[in-house]
């Protein structure tokens, strides 16, 4: 978990606890497979993500373009990653054994 947490910007953090609530009423809701749920936050992730880093950088030539665009997508995959992984650690604790 440390390690992860070195590679994903501060910034984007909240967007963990952000996709943990996403996944949490989406599956209150029934809206969508209990599968899906992990590649639909990976997908806000990513878009949320994108319109930081884009929000963030300037972004003068090609080179940069593909730069930010390489870094909000791995940090969309990193959060959602980390979304996932609070829920199961919560799931875990609070399971009786």
């Amino acid at each position: 978990m440390e390690q992860i947490m070195n590679y994903v910007k501060p910034e984007l953090l909240m967007l963990t606890v952000v996709l943990y609530f996403v996944g949490f009423g989406l599956k209150n809701a029934g809206a969508v497979k209990d599968k899906y749920i992990p590649l639909i936050n990976g997908a806000i992730g990513i878009v949320l993500c994108i319109i930081w880093v884009f929000a963030t950088c300037s972004c003068g030539t090609l080179r940069d373009i593909a730069m930010a665009a390489f870094t909000a997508i791995t940090q969309g995959i990193l959060v959602a990653g980390l979304s996932t992984y609070v829920n199961q650690v919560i799931k875990q604790t609070t399971k009786e054994e």
